[in-house]
């Protein structure tokens, strides 16, 4: 069973060869790295350049936004299983692909998710522990979600769920969660440890600002789902901050 990797890249020229010597170190065999950058200035290209025959995919061209790359490279992979590394992310043990993979060959399971954790540019302090815990989907009343970074699916999905939707700019990976794990009836399991460590950052935790549109996108992600956003998006930036403090 191949396992689809796809990052995104856009001058990620500090870290994303971490990522990628991450995604290389992983003891499973069938698997596939897609790499979508979007048009980057400084040495990007360079780096995987370098790494081209390990690569089974580099496209680069402008895009409209995180959200349309992942879409690009959701064209392109040709696994049955499909997860995303962004390019500040490296995976926390070289048997995480393998773990993963089996809880799809040993079931029928269709989604697989994990922990995550944040952590400073050196990859060695903990700044935040996200522990997902069992799935239960009205969690998602609660404001829960699992880190999108440890998330996997069954590639045949995608036909019935659908890709990103672009027209959002920060939540819309929440939206595609929302929309599979929490809309469809899935066969979800979930991994009991670390699967990614992620460099602290993202669009939706850089400003106060940011962090209202997120919140804004929440709600509407509920509610093109035909679902009420209330209380999840009041709870959701709650959880966060417990995360600080386990």
């Amino acid at each position: 069973m191949k396992i689809s990797i796809i990052t995104c890249t856009y001058n990620s020229q500090d870290h994303v060869e971490d990522s990628i010597k991450s995604f290389l170190a992983q003891d499973y065999a069938d698997k596939e790295l897609v790499v979508i950058d979007g048009a980057s200035k400084d040495k990007t290209l360079d780096i995987l350049e370098s790494y081209k025959e390990h690569i089974a995919v580099i496209k680069s061209e402008e895009d409209t936004g995180i959200y349309n790359a992942m879409n690009k490279g959701l064209d392109l992979i040709s696994g049955e299983v499909f997860g995303f590394l962004h390019s500040d992310d490296v995976y926390a043990s070289e048997s995480v692909l393998s773990k993963v993979a089996n809880e799809f060959i040993e079931g029928q399971t269709q989604v697989v998710y994990g922990d995550l954790i944040y952590t400073d540019a050196s990859l060695s302090k903990t700044i935040r522990k996200w522990t997902s815990g069992s799935f239960k989907r009205s969690l998602f009343n609660n404001g829960w979600m699992p880190p999108h970074p440890t998330l996997f699916l069954k590639t045949d999905l995608l036909q019935q769920g659908g890709k990103f939707n672009e027209a959002f700019r920060i939540s819309g990976d929440y939206e595609f969660i929302l929309r599979y794990l929490c809309k469809m009836k899935l066969m979800v399991k979930y991994i009991p440890e670390t699967l990614v460590k992620m460099r602290v950052g993202g669009e939706s935790n850089q400003s106060l600002k940011n962090r209202l549109k997120a919140n804004a996108e929440d709600r509407k992600a509920w509610r093109i789902n035909g679902m009420n956003p209330f209380p999840a998006t009041v709870f959701k930036p709650l959880r966060k901050i417990l995360q600080f403090v386990r």
